[in-house]
């Protein structure tokens, strides 16, 4: 049986309070932000921190003329001009612009990027620092904020699947994109590809098992991309594909299969959750697929052979904002509800954190065969 569609788009869903923001870091993402913050009334953006002069010039010049230009944290932090700030430049950089934050005694809620930090012992550091912030810290896990999963999300919560045993995310995509001085090339400052991509996954792993990993076991290489690029003499050195296997503590099973070498695919997401009462899938177009007309889609197929079909159709200002299925459009709608006291901190710094802990467990598998215990890892 196939239903109607969702309609997910820019509505005024909050009261117009007016929020003053700071974005950290404009390059790709931070001008994502940028257009999405752009669709939600009361939203201004006032101030922008970046040290490379191109990627201060474009966001600008195209996106916050308004605002006032910095090149460091501490100064946007310390103008007073922002009632909140986003934090989105490269991953290595995250623990500095936040130490930043804590030093000036600001009480700022904090929406920062993924992934939180790119080391153990950042994670560590982070743990304690983050604790004592006085105001709302927000880790940017957009993919939890996309219409169609969390449609299947709810369908999981509801207990529709019953109780999740095994689950499947698949992503085929493009290789990485072009960044500012080519940081994301390499893994001693984004963690390494199963951090810096697949914390996302790692986190829905955890999001739809509702529990906590045992260990992990993932193989995977650089076959493909990237082989003839050097920078002042140092090769990338970040994986293009991978599979990785997570056991949870209740017995829940999941698998990541990545590839980053198969631009031309329509489905570039594939999440499928099987319990013992029906199989919960999610598939997620490419952007050249929904460019077509091609539709994100939430499927449940029950033990009786029943399937249902709901097509999840964005509003396409949202899709034309960003990269991530309209995404970063409702993790700040969400975001401004915990900073206006109209909702909780959906993602916080543990859910942050516990997302690089599995990363970082997942690339040394990677690199040394074997499995990683990670059972009982926590952080402050």
């Amino acid at each position: 049986m196939t239903t109607g569609g969702i309609r997910h788009g820019a509505r005024r869903e909050m009261d117009e309070k007016s929020l003053r923001y700071g974005v950290i870091g404009v390059g790709a993402m931070g001008r994502e932000h940028l257009r999405n913050l752009a669709l939600i009334p009361g939203a201004t953006v006032t101030a922008l921190a970046d040290p490379d002069d191109a990627s201060m010039s474009t966001a600008r010049d195209t996106l916050a003329p308004q605002a006032t230009a910095f090149r460091t944290a501490g100064d946007l932090i310390g103008s007073g001009l922002c009632d909140a700030v986003v934090i989105a430049s490269p991953n290595d950089t995250h623990k500095s612009n936040l130490e930043a934050i804590f030093a000036s005694g600001s009480k700022l809620p904090v929406l920062v990027e993924k992934p939180l930090c790119t080391s153990a012992e950042d994670c560590r550091w982070l743990s304690k620092a983050c604790a004592d912030h006085p105001a709302p810290i927000w880790v940017g896990m957009e993919y939890r904020f996309m219409p169609a999963v969390q449609e299947m999300q709810a369908k999981l919560r509801a207990g529709v699947a019953g109780s999740p045993r095994m689950i499947a995310i698949r992503e085929h995509r493009h290789p990485f994109l072009t960044k500012v001085n080519d940081w994301n090339r390499f893994s001693h400052r984004t963690g390494g590809t199963l951090v810096e991509k697949c914390c996302h996954f790692l986190d829905l792993m955890r999001m739809f098992a509702n529990d906590e990993p045992v260990r992990i076991y993932a193989s995977g290489a650089m076959d493909e991309n990237h082989l003839d690029e050097s920078y002042d003499g140092a090769r990338p050195d970040i994986l293009d594909n991978a599979f990785v296997i997570v056991d949870f503590r209740n017995g829940a099973r999941a698998a990541l299969d990545l590839c980053m070498f198969a631009d031309g695919v329509a489905w570039e997401q594939e999440y499928s959750v099987t319990g013992g009462k029906a199989r919960v899938d999610c598939l997620i177009p490419a952007r050249h697929a929904y460019a077509r007309g091609v539709q994100a889609q939430v499927i449940v197929s029950n033990r009786n052979r029943e399937e249902t079909r709901e097509y999840i159709s964005i509003d396409p200002a949202v899709m034309t904002a960003g990269a991530h299925s309209g995404a970063t459009y409702h993790e700040h709608l969400a975001f401004r509800r915990a900073i206006l006291g109209q909702g909780q901190i959906e993602v916080g710094v543990p859910d942050g954190l516990r997302a690089v802990a599995m990363g970082l467990a997942a690339e040394l598998s990677a690199r040394e065969h074997r499995p990683v215990e990670i059972d009982g890892i926590e952080f402050g």
